[in-house]
Formats: structure tokens, sequence, C-alpha cells
């Protein structure tokens, strides 16, 4: 080969390599152009801090802080400092002897940034006005599922509770028509938020939950046990935003088109006969009001305080639907009061035991009842659509043993499956099971906890022996007088592709 071509090669080469510094360039150029810059010292993005100084290391600091570290570099005498003999002996000292002083380095590596700053206390940056006109809109009326088909999504995971599915499947459809038709400006349509009553274990988390899954939006699911006012030991109120921004990616107008669930709110209810201050009850309601109504807030970015060392950033929560839930104990208590009221003498008189055994109480709910529990009716009025859930029956928690499609009894068959094992269950046996959750009174929770009991021995024992081919429940197993019917493969038994695909 001649020199010529060797030279060509060597161009060749160049000219590749070239390219490829070109790409990584562009790639970080972009990758930056994602997010906003953060200062270095006091985590301002630079939508509130202005314009930043590049420092080495892809470092940026704001104008505020350069000048403030300038200032008081410039104010310290450190001639004098060298000039020291003792200072300077006690380091040569140091030095000799191998000993220094204990001085620990920040490692920009261990940060998971590309200028120092963790992306999960970045912000997106917002797009400019002609690149969102010439975009498509985010969402489109077109790819709103109808109320009827989320509600039959819910049907496949969720069992009973037909009103509330029917009721959350209205609202978010509406909330999604507000926000895309964005009608606010001619007509105001204001928000449905929507507070759900139910016992435990009814299902309430576990539906909007599921709703999260079916629906292609940010959802923060938030507890309001650890919410109190101004962050006193616990959480701000803002925190349950701040949430929902981290599930949108930091991506603030993808945040103010979310959903926020706030569990356990009936812990947050006006404290009686106290006289000291409410910093977690009354207070928490009032503060939750302007997130309720719509307004504009500053939460933390990447935390869940403001006093932490992050970056705010600015959500206008008018088209955040909140869905707020809990268990509300003792209202049922509070509602036969007030129904109960009537004398039980003459013709309308009702006896005062009437409502005792009426499983669907929490249904009669009115504002007043909600009011009496200690809920403020400043806070009520922003919760316009009250959703109540029955108490679990029997045949509820045999249906959800089974129906679902991520059922317990479904989990546990796929599980055996895998050691080509088919494993059954008695009608009787499932019916067994339902009567020892109803006794424990804590919903479909309790029926976890069961499977998991008498489960324990059958998932140690199975591996043991390769012969068997399928394994009933029975009743008297699950009541602790017999064990499980096993069925060997040399009896005549083996597990088909079908039964193993049946738990699927």
């Amino acid at each position: 080969m001649s020199d010529f071509d060797n030279r060509e090669e060597d161009d060749q080469k160049e000219e590749g390599l070239e390219e490829v510094k070109d790409q990584d360039t562009s790639d970080k150029k972009e990758e930056k152009k994602e997010y906003e810059d953060v200062c270095f010292i006091c985590r301002r993005p630079e939508s509130k801090a202005g314009k930043m100084y590049h420092l080495p290391n892809n470092i940026c600091v704001c104008d505020d802080c350069m000048h403030r570290t300038m200032d008081a570099v410039s104010q310290y005498d450190y001639q004098g400092m060298l000039n020291n003999p003792e200072l300077m002996n006690m380091l040569n000292n140091m030095n000799k002897d191998g000993k220094y002083p204990n001085i620990s380095f920040v490692n920009l590596a261990d940060l998971q940034g590309n200028d120092g700053i963790p992306n999960k206390q970045k912000i997106k940056k917002k797009k400019e006005k002609e690149k969102e006109k010439e975009a498509d809109p985010v969402f489109n009326i077109r790819d709103i599922p109808a109320p009827h088909k989320i509600k039959a999504s819910l049907d496949e995971y969720v069992i009973g509770q037909e009103q509330a599915k029917k009721i959350i499947s209205v609202a978010v459809y509406n909330h999604y028509k507000r926000v895309v038709t964005n009608t606010m400006d001619d007509i105001e349509i204001e928000k449905s938020n929507i507070l759900m009553i139910g016992p435990t274990g009814s299902g309430k988390t576990y539906l909007v939950k599921t709703l999260a899954r079916l629906l292609d939006v940010p959802l923060a699911i938030a507890d309001a046990t650890s919410l109190t006012e101004a962050g006193y030991i616990g959480d701000d109120i803002e925190s349950v935003v701040s949430k929902l921004l981290a599930a949108a990616d930091n991506d603030v107008e993808k945040a103010e088109r979310g959903i926020i669930f706030i569990d356990e709110i009936d812990k947050i209810a006006k404290k009686k006969n106290t006289t000291s201050r409410d910093v977690s009850g009354e207070s928490v309601q009032q503060g939750m009001l302007k997130l309720l109504e719509g307004s504009e807030v500053e939460v933390p970015v990447g935390a869940s305080s403001k006093n932490a060392m992050v970056p705010l950033a600015t959500v206008n929560t008018r088209n955040i639907l909140f869905i707020c839930g809990g268990a509300f104990p003792d209202l049922e208590e509070i509602i036969k009061q007030r129904l109960t009221k009537q004398t039980a003498i003459g013709f309308n008189g009702e006896l005062k035991d009437k409502y005792d055994k009426d499983p669907d109480i929490l249904s009669k709910v009115i504002v007043e009842d909600l009011r009496n529990f200690g809920m403020i009716p400043e806070f009520l009025g922003r919760l316009p659509i009250i959703c109540t859930l029955q108490g679990l029956t029997k045949e509820m928690l045999v249906r959800i043993l089974k129906e679902p499609r991520n059922a317990i009894l479904k989990q546990y068959q796929k599980l055996l499956s895998l050691d080509e094992v088919d494993l059954q269950f008695d009608d009787e046996a499932l019916e067994a099971i339902a009567d020892k959750a109803t006794k424990k009174d804590t919903g479909a929770r309790a029926l976890r906890a069961i499977i998991e009991d008498f489960m324990l021995d059958i998932m140690y024992e199975i591996p043991k022996d390769d012969n068997i081919g399928r394994v009933t429940i029975t009743k008297d197993y699950i009541e602790g007088t017999g064990g499980p019917a096993i069925q060997i493969r040399g009896a005549g038994y083996a597990i088909t592709d079908k039964q193993a695909g049946a738990a699927e």
C-alpha cells in the first residue's frame, strides 16, 4: 500500500472521530437544553435567579452567589495567614508525620448529574411560544376514553363498588374534557374534586392505583397523616404537589394536568376538646384550600420541604384533579343520630335501632354529617362530589379471590405452574377463607394474610417432590381439620400446558 493510501485512510479516520465528537457535543447540548441551569450554591433555577456563570466541571453559579463569594474572598487576609509562623509550623509538622486535617471533598460523580446537580432537582424548560403553537396538543379529546370504557377497564380489577366506579369514570372524563377544550376562558367550568368515603379494605386506594395504570397521566398518591401546618415536624402541605411534579419527571406543564390522591383525609379532622394548637388537623384543611380550588404555588423540586436547598418551581393547580379518600370511623354513628332524631311514637315514628344493621349506611351521608365529624365547611365546599364505597360482603370477598385479572389465587397458581404443579381451590374452601376474612373486619386486606398463612407449608414442601402434579385446597385444610388433596403424576396425572397457562 502506498503512502498516499495510508494518508487517505488516516484522514478518513480523523473525519470519523470528528463526526463522533460533534455528535457527542450536540447530544450534550440537547440534554442541557432539556433542563434549566441550577445554581450550585443556592439551588435556584435559571428562571428564578437569572443569568448563570458557567465554571469548570459544568458547574453553574448565579450572579448573586458569585458576587457574594467574591466579596467574602476579598475580605479575607490570606497573606496574613501565610505569614503566621505558628500556623506554618503546625502544617509542616503534620506533613512530616503524615497526618492531614480531616478534610473531605465532594465527589461530583456521586451526584448523578452532568453539572453537579441531581436530575431529580432540575426543572424541565418550558416550551417556547412559537414551538408550542406548532406542536401538537398534549391531549386530544378523541383520545380520552369514554366513561363506560374507563369503568369497563376498572371492572377487570375491582370487584363491586359499581356506583363508585361510575362516579370516578364520569369525573375523570369531564375533568379532561375541561382541560382539552379549554373552555374556562369562555364559560367557567369548575373542577369536580372527589371525596371518597368507605370502610378500611373496601378498595379506595386500589381503585385510584388502578386508574393510574389505565390513564396515561401523572398521578401522585400522598398521605394526609404526614402533613402539618408550615412543615411542623412533618411535610409541608405543598409536598403533595411536589410528589406530582416528581411523577411528571419535573415537567411543570405535564404535572399541571395530573391527578393527586390524598389518602387518610379523615385523619386531619378538627380535634375536639383540645386547648393545644392543632397543627395537624384544622390548620392543614385551611392550608389545602388554595390547592383544591386552584392557584399558583411554589413547590420544592426533589424534596418534601421548602427549607431544603433545592430549586422551587411554580405550579398552577387549576387543572389538577384532587381525589381525597378516608375511612371516617364513627361516621356511621353520626349518620344514625341524624336519621333517628324523630320521635319513636306516632304514625311517622321510627325505631332507634332501625339502622343498626344497615350495611349501606354510609350512602346516606350528607355534608352536615361530615361537618359534625370535624371537616370544615370551606374544605367540603371544594369537594363537590361525595363518593361512598360499600363494606365488602362474603360474596364479594369470594369474587375478589378468583375473578380480578390479578386475583390472589391466580398469582399462586402462576407461581406453582412454574414448578409444573396445578393448584386448585374448592368452592367450600373459598367460602371458608371469606368467613375468616369477615371476622377480621379489615376488608380485602385480610384475604392476603389468610392465604399466606395456609400456603406457607405447601410452597415449602412442593419443591421437595417432583412427582406432585396437582394440589387441591379443601375446606378441611382451611379450618385446620385436614390436609390438602394431592395427586401424583405417576398415578396417571400430569399437568398440561393448558392448565399451566390457566393461571396467567
